[in-house]
This record gives C-alpha cells, sequence and structure tokens, in this order.
C-alpha cells in the first residue's frame, strides 16, 4: 500500500449492497463520508433489499472479491477495513488472508452480520465457526448484537451484566476490543458497552419506539472505522460514532413501509 497519502480517514468496505440504500455497502459509504473519510468498496453480494425485508441474494465471485478489494489496497490504501455482509466460508477465508497480507497492520473493524432487520439469513450456519477462529482474532474492533454473540460464543445476552460476560468472552477469543451493542436487551435504556483488555465504557441513551432502525448496525460500525481510519483514539471513535449513530435514528425520514433507513447525511445538513 502507497504511504505516499497524507489524508487520513480511508475505509475500505467489504460487504454486500443493500438495493433499498438503508443498509450495506450503501449505508457503510453514506457514514463515512457524513464523518469526513473517504470510502471504497469491495462488493460480497448483491441483495434485492427493500424496508420489508431481503427478496434475493447474488454472491459475488470469489476471485471479483479478492480483486476488488487488492486493487484499492494496491492504489489507493486503506487507514481503516471494515466488514460487513461476508455470507460464505469462503469469503470470511478470504477477509482473513487479505488482513495478513495486503491489509496486514490496518485495524479492521468486524460487524459479524449474520441476519436482516427481517430476519433472513445474510451468514451461512457453517460460517459462523469460521468468524469466530478467523476475524475475531483479527478483529481492533469487534461490534456484535446480542443474537451474533450469542452465535459466536454459545453464551445467553439478556441483561447488562450478560454483555459484559460475553464481552469479556469475546476479548478471549482474540478480538482487542468489543462493542457489546445492547439494542436486543429489554430495557427502557440502551446501553451499548465497549470492552477493552483496559477496563470498559458505556454509552446509553433513551430506547426510542421507532421501526427506523434499519442498517444500524452497520451505520454504527462504518462509523467507527471512518474514526479509527482518521486516527482517533478507540474511545473516542466509538462515542462519535455512537452520536452519530443515534441522532441518525432520531432524523429518520421515514421512507419505506417497514424498517425504515437512517438518515445518515445530518452532519452534511447541519454544517450547511
Amino acid at each position: 500500500m502507497s504511504d505516499s497519502v497524507d489524508f487520513k480517514g480511508r475505509v475500505l468496505i467489504v460487504a454486500g449492497s443493500d438495493s433499498g440504500g438503508g443498509a450495506g455497502i450503501q449505508a457503510d459509504i453514506k457514514s463515512v463520508t457524513a464523518l469526513g473519510g473517504f470510502a471504497a468498496t469491495a462488493v460480497t453480494a448483491i441483495t434485492v433489499q427493500d424496508t420489508l425485508g431481503v427478496h434475493g441474494v447474488h454472491p459475488i465471485p470469489l476471485d471479483v472479491i479478492e480483486a476488488q478489494a487488492r486493487v484499492v489496497l494496491d492504489d489507493i490504501g486503506a487507514d481503516a477495513i471494515k466488514t460487513g455482509m461476508l455470507a460464505t466460508v469462503e469469503v470470511v477465508e478470504l477477509v482473513a488472508r487479505l488482513l495478513d497480507g495486503p491489509a496486514h497492520g490496518v485495524p479492521a473493524v468486524i460487524d459479524p452480520v449474520m441476519i436482516a432487520k427481517g430476519g433472513s439469513p445474510l451468514l451461512e450456519s457453517r460460517a459462523v465457526e469460521a468468524v469466530r477462529s478467523l476475524l475475531v482474532p483479527r478483529a481492533a474492533l469487534l461490534t456484535p448484537n446480542a443474537p451474533e454473540a450469542e452465535a459466536l460464543t454459545g453464551l445467553s445476552v439478556a441483561s447488562l451484566d450478560d454483555q459484559r460476560r460475553v464481552g469479556e468472552r469475546l476479548l478471549e477469543l482474540g478480538a482487542h476490543a468489543v462493542l457489546m451493542k445492547g439494542g436486543h436487551v429489554p430495557g427502557e435504556l440502551v446501553v451499548d458497552v465497549l470492552v477493552t483488555p483496559a477496563g470498559e465504557t458505556t454509552f446509553e441513551g433513551e430506547r426510542l419506539d421507532t421501526r427506523n432502525t434499519h442498517g444500524t448496525g452497520c451505520t454504527l460500525a462504518s462509523a467507527c472505522a471512518a474514526g479509527l481510519a482518521q486516527g482517533l483514539h478507540l474511545t473516542e471513535a466509538v462515542a462519535n460514532a455512537w452520536a452519530y449513530t443515534a441522532e441518525a435514528i432520531r432524523r429518520a425520514p421515514g421512507l419505506g413501509k417497514g424498517h425504515g433507513p437512517l438518515d445518515h447525511a445530518w452532519p452534511l445538513r447541519d454544517a450547511r
């Protein structure tokens, strides 16, 4: 990768496309751009998707995924990697090879996407072990929700104490830091817990009564990656990403008949 570029904030996103624009690559690009970074992509799959659900998944050939990533890394470079929908064991293995090869030393934000907001599977069941063994240990930051953390650890996540316990378990599995998201955990407050070997930091806010939460995980993880790419300390990057995502939910435009998208561009309008 070239080290002659002074610009900080280049994020290579390895994830699937969401035709509805609320999640996936589209949410990732919008989030990184809104926060002042530069987003490049290696698309893993094309989904036929709207706010009502996923109506089809069309994988991209493995060699094409790899070629996308390698040309970006060779030419533009990356200050952070963000992964989303990987779908298969083979793509998970490919990402691990990239992180050990041309992207070696670049911090990776691993969002272990398994199920879409509407319930459609986005990771084959046999790939969960590959994520656990290959990507968790390579994660500068792992960003699981409760069901994803349960799948990775076999432990229940139904309380804040569970979030802490499972976060610690994921550190034991090799993650450098874990942002245990609390959106699926019951309670009037939504609490996310950043667990690191040095301790924990919590981020909390009132649970909003809204249907417009499509792509929140993608948005938060990409925003974290943007901060890391810009050289922020991990806790500051997560705090900025958390505040950005919460405001994007509050300002959601109310599009579609199902789980609507967020307002990713709100910082750009506020800056006018």
